[in-house]
């Protein structure tokens, strides 16, 4: 009888703690967050919201090429040497590098994760006859998957220069009018940028409803701005390969 009240309570010391007597450790909250739906969408909005500040001050920067070669070039020289004498050479070109690349892999990141939940959580009926996404929700998932491949061509046009025939070290007004003297430079850039438009526009919408910012009153005015910043980033962008193209910056 002894030996088996002993060999109760070793079994049930067993089931109740997990590894075989250990206590298992509570969750951390960023686990939590991490684990559930709300977190990652809120993770995905701060991230996006992260990457449409870059895209607003890269754009700012990209339209100097309007002034000149020598407004353009020392404008790249500065990204440089912003920081300086502070920091080092680059040093802050490659902490806005490391945060940009944390954030578009988050982003990423969790819109597949998301998705991939949203696919599991269909009723089974759906396994044979799919039900048809949302038009916005086909237009992010085909826009971030034109996007990330565009990075990477962006990456090696413009930054390594492994892709651009034409390039010159040193020279970024030279380059960029380098590329957009190709036709499938143009294409490419043109297409990437039409599906930003349309990333921003849906994106920003949803990011100020994950964030707690919609409301009735408030709801006009949200989607003005997404337009509006959609529309201000994709002309923006698209003006500098048209410009090009019609000898405005040669």
């Amino acid at each position: 009888m002894a030996l088996a009240t002993r060999t109760d309570k070793r079994s049930d010391r067993k089931a109740g703690e997990p590894g075989g007597g250990r206590p298992g450790r509570r969750p951390s909250v960023l686990g939590t967050l991490w684990g559930s739906t709300v977190g990652k969408k809120a993770v995905m909005a701060v991230s996006g919201l992260i990457l449409l500040g870059y895209l607003v001050a890269h754009l700012l920067g990209n339209l100097k090429i309007f002034f000149g070669p020598g407004e353009f070039n020392a404008y790249g020289h500065w990204l440089r040497t912003m920081g300086e004498p502070v920091l080092h050479h680059e040093w802050t070109l490659w902490i806005v590098r490391v945060v940009l690349l944390a954030a578009v892999i988050l982003h990423g990141v969790c819109a597949y994760q998301l998705s991939r939940r949203d696919i599991a959580a269909r009723p089974t009926s759906y396994v044979h006859k799919r039900r048809r996404a949302s038009y916005a929700t086909r237009t992010m998932r085909w826009g971030g998957i034109i996007l990330a491949l565009f990075i990477v061509w962006h990456l090696l046009d413009l930054t390594t220069l492994t892709v651009n025939e034409n390039a010159q070290p040193g020279h970024p007004y030279e380059n960029v009018v380098a590329t957009f003297s190709t036709w499938y430079g143009n294409v490419i850039y043109i297409t990437a940028m039409l599906a930003l438009g349309l990333h921003v526009r849906h994106g920003f919408w949803s990011a100020a409803q994950t964030l707690g910012m919609g409301h009735a009153t408030r709801d006009r005015l949200l989607k003005l701005t997404a337009n509006g910043l959609a529309l201000v980033l994709t002309a923006g962008f698209i003006s500098l390969p048209v410009a090009v193209m019609t000898g405005v910056v040669s």
